[in-house]
């Protein structure tokens, strides 16, 4: 069985979709109508802008999903799969590719998702951090430990065995840092980023996004999609969009949805969108299953 994955923030690079713009009528339809949109030429930063520019949240997030989305409807016939998911914003690139949700409804969401999340990145002085080397059980526990109502660290990015992201106020992860490398941690590594993503620090960008997904119409899918919540495939229209309202406080399982993948029937995993960070997480996570292929779509 086929599974189409979609990365999150953080693939982005300059020039990223010029190439389909450029050569295929559909995608410059598509790109054309995500200005419209969005009120701005986002095409011009993908496609001329510096990685600074790339970078801005409210670029970052669309560009990736553009990509991602436009990819999959671009490649036609090659992007026949029987089970999607995505990381983190992924998901929504999923969502669009699994017919749950529309192309314009989808940017909509995901424009929205971005400027709440950086308002509340600014509310909240907050960081994230990787963890390498350590198992999950003791990053938990740890996290547990170090957090205080006032400064909260907790468990975000599941990526796979032995890579997990943290996230939470900027001194609570100084200090699970320092705890989890004397626990054994190979590296503790502070990310460059302004916010504690997936963290209840980003509660303000929930309650804001909760409104207009609920205000969203979306429909039954036509394969089942795997959320980030849960690690659980659902078809739902209902429960699919109660799991992408908790996504924004909840952590990403990602290493537990693509093992869930795998014992659903999963044998074929192709990335769809820029970077091939999810290709060597999955590569980790399917370790020593060599009925497991993964490659990335070439739309």
């Amino acid at each position: 069985m086929k599974a189409f994955v979609f990365p999150g923030q953080g693939a982005q690079f300059p020039g990223m979709g010029k190439d389909l713009y450029d050569n295929n009528p559909k995608a410059k339809e598509l790109f054309d109508k995500a200005n419209e949109i969005l009120g701005f030429e986002i095409t011009k930063i993908m496609f001329e802008g510096t990685p600074e520019e790339l970078k801005q949240t409210n670029v970052t997030q669309p560009a990736v999903f553009l990509h991602s989305v436009i990819s999959a409807i671009c490649a036609g016939e090659k992007a026949q799969y029987d089970m999607v998911g995505g990381h983190s914003l992924g998901e929504f690139s999923a969502l669009v590719a699994a017919g749950a949700l529309s192309f314009e409804d989808g940017l909509k969401l995901v424009s929205q998702r971005a400027q709440a999340m950086q308002k509340a990145c600014e509310a909240a002085p907050s960081t994230m951090a990787a963890i390498i080397g350590l198992d999950d059980e003791t990053i938990e526990k740890i996290c547990a430990e170090v957090s205080t109502p006032d400064n909260i660290v907790v468990p975000a990015n599941y990526n796979n065995p032995g890579q997990l992201v943290i996230s939470g106020t900027n001194e609570a992860i100084a200090a699970a840092c320092e705890a989890l490398k004397a626990a054994g941690a190979k590296r503790a590594m502070p990310l460059p980023v302004g916010g504690a993503f997936h963290s209840p620090l980003m509660q303000p960008a929930k309650d804001e996004l909760q409104a207009a997904i609920e205000a969203t119409t979306f429909q039954t899918p036509k394969c089942p999609v795997y959320q980030n919540v849960d690690a659980k495939a659902h078809t739902d229209a209902d429960e699919i969009k109660q799991n992408l309202i908790a996504q924004l406080t909840a952590p990403v399982r990602w290493t537990y949805e693509v093992q869930a993948m795998i014992a659903d029937g999963a044998t074929d995993f192709t990335e769809c969108g820029p970077g091939k960070a999810l290709q060597g997480m999955i590569a980790k996570i399917a370790k020593g299953n060599d009925a497991v292929s993964i490659h990335g779509l070439e739309a």
